[in-house]
């Protein structure tokens, strides 16, 4: 649209002839859509996204709330036991509410499930969500520099596995640069061929087998403890509750990463059993949740 001013006080614009306070009004009508369109970060509604052409590579877009400019974004990827879980059950109520009102982007993501997939293509469907996000910060008000990784259960080996193995990123264009941290919540297969090991049970050996199979080396690949070695994520805050196997599992990661130079937090929470493993997850973001505050301070130390 071309304005051209006149002697006579008057801008023509096409055949159309507007006074100026007609032009000032057009001119801040189509400022407004211009800014509603480019700063979506400020309206807190959610979007879904396709990052794929499956119909589980999806992501529900949660807008930070409050803000002005690009904000951080929390990135969270549902458990399961690698075959389960939905990004619309499996997330928590307060996750989403909790970290777009402290002025954070919270995407959750739905990935392809086994055994129609492998886990390596669940990796990739994380790295390829984190990507699909990037491609759109500049719509959707994201800081691209500062960007978490959170998961509870499988999906916490499955942020600890993009998190560790470079792999995966690449593959999807980005690298260990574009992670700022990673939030793995109550997993307990960082090192699969120790927990396959120690899995007791019929439920539980079939629950590994049919995600990680038998071949030693793939088990190995897929293990986040032994693909600690550098290039890492920069930040890692790892929490558990009082599970056996989560703790030997969690602080058995916490060492990899440390010994890589990594900067690595962990922290314990009250919980046993599967009411604790399902507890921590439901409750974070609950400000009255014991680990809502610690996950608080980690955030804003990295995202500062």
């Amino acid at each position: 649209m071309q304005f051209i001013p006149l002697a006579s006080g008057l801008l023509f614009v096409s055949s159309l002839t507007l006074t100026f306070a007609d032009a000032a009004w057009a001119a801040s009508r189509d400022s407004r859509q211009i800014a509603a369109r480019a700063a979506p970060a400020q309206t807190g509604e959610k979007q879904t996204i396709s990052y794929g052409t499956d119909r589980l590579q999806s992501l529900d877009f949660h807008a930070a709330r409050n803000t002005r400019g690009p904000a951080p974004l929390v990135v969270f990827v549902h458990g399961g036991g690698w075959a389960r879980g939905d990004k619309d059950n499996a997330t928590g109520k307060a996750k989403a509410p909790h970290y777009t009102g402290l002025g954070y982007n919270f995407a959750t993501i739905n990935y392809r499930l086994v055994p129609e997939a492998t886990v390596e293509q669940q990796a990739e469907d994380v790295a390829s969500a984190v990507k699909a996000l990037l491609d759109r910060a500049s719509a959707l008000g994201i800081d691209r520099s500062r960007v978490v990784l959170m998961g509870h259960s499988a999906g916490a080996h499955l942020v600890a596995l993009v998190g560790t193995d470079p792999t995966y990123l690449q593959a999807a264009g980005l690298s260990e640069r574009d992670i700022a941290g990673v939030i793995p919540i109550d997993g307990a297969a960082y090192d699969v061929p120790a927990q396959m090991k120690a899995a007791r049970g019929p439920w539980l050996g079939n629950l590994f087998g049919t995600a990680f199979g038998t071949d030693p080396a793939r088990q190995r690949a897929l293990s986040p403890t032994l693909q600690a070695a550098k290039p890492n994520a920069p930040a890692f805050l790892i929490l558990h509750v009082q599970r056996a196997d989560g703790i030997r599992q969690s602080n058995g990661l916490a060492d990899a990463l440390s010994k890589a130079g990594a900067d690595v937090t962990v922290k314990p929470f009250p919980g046993k059993g599967l009411k604790g493993h399902m507890t921590i997850n439901r409750s974070l973001g609950d400000p009255d949740y014991v680990a809502t505050p610690v996950v608080d301070e980690w955030l804003k130390r990295i995202f500062r």
